[in-house]
């Protein structure tokens, strides 16, 4: 009879080669994604630390750091806030009709269209944006004025050429529509049919079923899609800088003339003239975005490991 010490531990298998180069390519994956990540946070610190140590009168505006990128956040934030507001009940909306609603050929046209919609790039939307979009706020925006004044956010006066924080707020709902869309869907296919079926063979209605069954599995789904369009619409460049007729300021005056920048448009715009001191503060504002960016995906993540145990995938 073997010892003990000579038979194979149950339960324990030998791992073939595959198996051991792809978990070592996953974990130097991981690894060198933590190494960039942590190689971009140390290039903006260092390239921002100038701007940050810098007297208050060297830096553009003379206001120091703080009071340089404070409107540019403000407008960041604003701008993407709002465009995930418009978006995200859009796209859980087209997901749930896409998946249980329309037609097979229907739903199979539709999900390439958006997927599509989803690779346009940003430059286009921009130029959308501007050229057709804009002018067709002019008037729906004065009437906001005369009519709902009294809301800070359509205080007025319209603009009259329409390049508002309105209109760039749609814009950015529209190119991360189909971002957010994409992922709802799939999470929402993932629904197991037995729960489905259960919840039908119950007597529940279809939208009692999705209700019950798909929206509490695909929960995390849905906020982890929300903040990956929150990431796009708040790192969004072109579209922004084409749209917005920027003013600086800090105000919630969404129709109006006077309209904040982004903290990326900015960036985009200010950069090919700007020389010494400027650089650092361009550099430090994006720092900040970094940092902002980063937050939001954070507080994503620890939002979906709490709702985890709450929802109906377990």
């Amino acid at each position: 009879m073997p010892s003990t010490a000579e038979q194979p531990r149950a339960g324990r298998t030998p791992r073939r080669p595959g198996d051991r180069i792809f978990a070592g390519a996953s974990t130097g994956a991981g690894v060198l994604i933590l190494v960039v990540l942590a190689g971009v946070a140390a290039f903006l610190l260092v390239e921002a630390w100038p701007a940050l140590t810098a007297p208050a009168g060297e830096i553009p505006g003379e206001g120091g750091v703080a009071v340089y990128v404070w409107p540019l956040l403000f407008g960041t934030v604003l701008s993407a806030v709002f465009a995930l507001v418009l978006a995200a009940p859009l796209a859980v909306a087209i997901a749930l009709f896409v998946t249980y609603y329309a037609p097979r050929r229907i739903a199979q046209g539709l999900g390439y269209l958006i997927d599509l919609l989803a690779a346009v790039p940003s430059i286009i939307y921009g130029l959308w944006g501007f050229t057709q979009l804009a002018p067709l706020t002019v008037e729906p925006t004065r009437w906001l004025a005369e009519h709902l004044g009294f809301i800070p956010f359509f205080a007025g006066p319209a603009s009259a050429t329409g390049r508002t924080m309105l209109v760039a707020i749609l814009v950015l709902a529209v190119m991360i529509l189909p971002i957010i869309t994409a992922v709802v869907r799939e999470a929402f296919r993932q629904t197991p049919r037995l729960h489905e079926e259960a919840s039908l063979a119950l007597g529940a209605t279809r939208w009692e079923m999705i209700k019950m069954a798909v929206l509490p599995f695909g929960r995390s789904s849905v906020i982890g899609a929300s903040m990956l369009g929150l990431g796009r619409a708040l790192g969004e460049t072109m579209a922004v800088a084409i749209v917005l007729s920027v003013s600086g300021g800090v105000t919630v005056n969404l129709i109006g003339t006077g309209n904040p920048s982004t903290i990326a448009a900015n960036i985009a715009l200010q950069f090919p003239e700007s020389t010494g001191i400027a650089v650092n503060t361009l550099i430090a504002s994006g720092l900040v975005l970094f940092a902002l960016t980063l937050l939001v995906n954070m507080a994503a993540r620890a939002v979906i490991e709490r709702r985890k145990d709450f929802s109906g995938a377990n």
